[in-house]
């Protein structure tokens, strides 16, 4: 009897362990942003599954004295995707929808967070 039961807390809680989703996830989709080179040219960025729930700094456009913030950013994750204005996910904010969520080259940003 007792085995038994023991069996069956064992088996109760892998199915726990299986079932509960991580604290870490990925946005399921790809985020683009256009920034502009040292040399002043125009590029793009794609980030393919953007880890979610944590801050990125976009590195084309991370150091705010020496490089101007990106700009035009698309969202097509699954997630809602927070760009910010400044670096490590601070200053102003705006939030762009899941799969359609875009802006002008008139948002400007340097970070951004996935929810």
């Amino acid at each position: 009897m007792r085995l038994r039961h023991s069996l069956a807390a064992a088996a109760g809680a892998a199915v726990l362990i299986l079932t509960v989703p991580g604290s870490a996830y990925a946005a399921e989709g790809d985020f683009s942003y256009t920034y502009i080179s040292s040399a002043g040219n125009e590029g793009q960025v794609t980030l393919h599954d953007p880890a979610g729930g944590e801050c990125i700094t976009l590195a084309e456009a991370a150091q705010e004295y020496s490089q101007p913030p990106a700009h035009s950013p698309k969202n097509r994750t699954d997630s809602f995707a927070i760009v910010f204005t400044n670096a490590d996910c601070s200053g102003a904010s705006f939030t762009l929808r899941p799969y359609t969520g875009g802006a002008s080259e008139r948002l400007k940003l340097r970070s951004v967070l996935f929810s």
